[in-house]
């Protein structure tokens, strides 16, 4: 790993960002696709069906041994539910009817009070690192997946319920969820799609009627919280930690990790059970006898490399939009390459290399911004000696993946910086001392790139009006820090004249990758605090303000302020796991 890992260090001091821009994926559909009704779904139970599951269906708390999920059901108590908001997109590529979110019975089938007709419900088991120690038996401790549905596409959307009851991996836990995480997690998985990063969607999200007991900042004070649940969509909620829990139990397990490998690759990665050796993708490793790695001859090896890259391309783009994750744990980490589980999720304000939104990450700041990239390339060497373990790799071909993992994240990394700043091609002196500026001044990193694409690219601009684009963003800086920033802003136009792109090309260009509008944390919290007196309409204008994340979309403008005073207090900046 020390090569690999000394290439992702350089980018974790030096910290970069940049963003994957486009809109997300093509989500058009053809206009002679019929919308299903909830009890038309063309339900599909893979998972179930293919791999081993526990004997018991009960939700007591216990180990399950070599089984994969737990038949249980949702056994939330509910109270005249309410839908709070759902998104339209979600529901177009699930072919689903928009009528169908005003049937009067569609927030108890979507609470799990009434069983949805068709649905096999069940909890994943799983196990992770948490926090860089091993945590054993983890799994679905309130989130109940219902089934799988196909589309007309043919494409598989698993849809799951998070705070909708006990199972068999609560440990001590009640199984449920509060209004304040559930909206958060709602906003952010369509805010991240739009922002045009892999991420699990989120079809609505619906309130319980009851409340929850919740002890936020773990100081022994705990209240009353209205309940909610969210419903969750992917291809998949597969983790690394599907896979490691196996692992963990020996030899008797070690041929569920191959099991579940095929059924990953047979449903997820199709390209790669289809490989031939015509293909020849043979390379070189990086060590010094240039041994070679055939992934041709090994379907596991492909996929290994696969999910590396995956997650190396998602971790450049969060640091490309300033988000940070939280809690990085190998149980949070999708073997699809897509953001999974939001908690105490953050987007930078001030730009601070080590900020972190979690709490309990706050003693060793593992999980910081600038540590995202190391992190990922730790959680894939875990990954890795799970393959190994199981013989569906070798050391040569687990090292390998670890390699294509920095060069995938320098490449993107890069590629993302360079678009940020408009430049014809990637200067690392100049974003670094970029970056370096912005630390020192706690500059705001989202509304920073916005406002570079206003800069001309005319070395003659006078030196006291340099600054006048970025005069918003520079805010309270002495003599002599206006003078670094003007030395910076020299170069980079200089820089950006021997590119020959007019300035109004490279603005469109660097306003398509760098957001207006990001979900920060005070504008989750403002919704929060309408949603939890009954008024869920700034959630769904914020919904609909996300899904816009590049357009300039006038009137809105308060939207991408800087946070206001009140939004440094415990539980808006920062938060806890406590959810």
């Amino acid at each position: 790993m020390d090569s690999t890992s000394a290439s992702v260090d350089s980018v974790t001091r030096d910290l970069k960002d940049q963003s994957l821009g486009s809109d997300g994926p093509d989500e058009t559909r053809s206009s002679n696709v019929a919308n299903s009704r909830l009890q038309d779904l063309n339900w599909d139970h893979s998972f179930v069906r293919e791999l081993p599951g526990d004997p018991r269906t009960d939700s007591i708390p216990r180990e399950v041994l070599h089984a994969c999920y737990t038949k249980v059901s949702p056994s939330v108590e509910v109270e005249n539910p309410q839908l709070v908001a759902w998104s339209e997109s979600v529901a177009q590529f699930l072919d689903l009817d928009p009528k169908e979110f005003e049937r009067p019975d569609f927030p108890l089938l979507f609470s799990g009070a009434s069983p949805l007709a068709g649905s096999v419900p069940y909890a994943q088991c799983y196990g992770g690192h948490q926090f860089g120690m091993w945590a054993g038996q983890l799994g679905d401790g309130r989130a109940i997946t219902l089934g799988e549905i196909l589309n007309s596409k043919s494409e598989r959307w698993e849809l799951q319920l998070k705070g909708a009851g006990k199972t068999p991996y609560s440990r001590f836990a009640d199984g449920l969820a509060v209004l304040r995480s559930s909206i958060r997690e709602f906003l952010c998985s369509e805010a991240m799609h739009f922002l045009g990063i892999p991420t699990t969607r989120a079809l609505c999200l619906v309130t319980t009627g009851k409340y929850v007991t919740r002890d936020m900042f773990y100081d022994g004070n705990p209240k009353e919280e209205p309940g909610a649940i969210v419903c969750r969509v992917a291809p998949s909620f597969l983790r690394f930690g599907s896979y490691q829990i196996h692992a963990s139990r020996g030899k008797e397990d070690l041929g569920i990790i191959r099991t579940l490998a095929d059924y990953a690759i047979r449903h997820h990665f199709p390209h790669i059970e289809n490989m031939s050796k015509s293909e020849s993708l043979s390379f070189s490793t990086g060590n010094e006898d240039h041994s070679v790695v055939d992934l041709t001859s090994n379907k596991y090896a492909a996929w290994a490399v696969e999910i590396s890259e995956r997650t190396a391309s998602l971790v450049a783009g969060w640091q490309g939009v300033g988000f940070t994750h939280g809690v990085l744990n190998t149980d949070n980490m999708s073997v699809l390459g897509l953001t999974i589980d939001y908690g105490p999720f953050g987007f930078l304000d001030a730009f601070d290399p080590s900020f972190t939104p979690n709490t309990t990450d706050l003693p060793g700041r593992r999980y910081c911004f600038a540590n995202q990239p190391d992190i990922g390339l730790w959680n894939i060497a875990q990954f890795a000696s799970t393959l190994s373990a199981a013989q569906l790799i070798d050391d040569k071909e687990a090292n390998y993946a670890m390699e294509r993992y920095g060069t995938k994240f320098m490449d993107e990394y890069q590629a993302i910086m360079t678009k940020k700043l408009g430049l014809p091609k990637y200067n690392k002196q100049l974003i670094s001392k970029l970056l370096n500026n912005m630390a020192v001044d706690k500059v705001d990193y989202t509304n920073f790139f916005r406002l570079l694409s206003n800069v001309k690219a005319d070395p003659n601009i006078p030196e006291d009006e340099l600054l006048v684009p970025l005069k918003a963003v520079l805010l309270d800086i002495g003599k002599e820090r206006k003078e670094a920033w003007i030395n910076w802003v020299q170069s980079y136009i200089q820089e950006l004249s021997s590119s020959g792109v007019s300035d109004e090309e490279r603005k469109a260009s660097m306003d398509s990758v760098n957001p207006k509008y990001v979900l920060r944390n005070y504008l989750c919290q403002s919704a929060i605090d309408a949603a939890e007196q009954g008024d869920f309409g700034e959630v769904r204008r914020l919904l609909k303000l996300m899904e816009r994340p590049y357009d300039e979309q006038p009137g809105m403008e308060k939207y991408a302020r800087l946070p206001p005073a009140w939004a440094y207090r415990p539980g808006v900046c920062m938060l806890s796991c406590s959810s």
